[in-house]
């Protein structure tokens, strides 16, 4: 678990990652020193694994988001995994129970690279079915953290 500081911590990271440690200490009523130890202990232990910038990925020409089902031959998960991961296209893989096996995020710029990708990339072995949904609007695509609930 973490401490009641961390949380305040996260809480003011989460909301904009890139202040200072002299920020959080002094929105977060501690020293910059006790900011700089617990933002390295959570670092250390897994629990802050970097810091990204929050991109518009349809600014970048990525209009088309695809979420691709996938049934896998029993025992078989892990060496389609291994290939899938590798693509630029896929940015999360959920490992499922029920009918499907794992689901796919992706993006494209294009209808074509959809088909492309469908057609050559995931014609892999051992992939017996896909399923795939166009995402029509983005309802909701929260990247920070769920810290509220801590």
């Amino acid at each position: 678990m973490i401490s009641e500081l961390e949380k305040k911590i996260l809480k003011s990271l989460n909301e904009n990652a890139r202040k200072s440690f002299r920020e959080v200490a002094k929105e977060v009523g501690t020293s910059t020193t006790a900011i700089y130890n617990n933002v390295k202990k959570m670092e250390k232990s897994g629990l802050l694994q970097g810091y990204v910038p929050a991109v518009d990925e349809e600014l970048l020409g990525f209009t088309l988001t695809a979420l691709i089902a996938m049934r896998i031959s029993q025992g078989k998960l892990y060496s389609v995994y291994d290939k899938v991961v590798k693509y630029p296209e896929v940015r999360e893989i959920y490992d499922l129970t029920g009918e499907w096996d794992a689901i796919l995020v992706c993006f494209f710029k294009k209808r074509r690279d959809l088909d492309n990708f469908l057609k050559t990339k995931l014609n892999l072995p051992h992939i017996e079915r896909v399923m795939t949904h166009v995402v029509l609007n983005v309802i909701k695509d929260e990247k920070r953290a769920f810290i509220e609930a801590l």
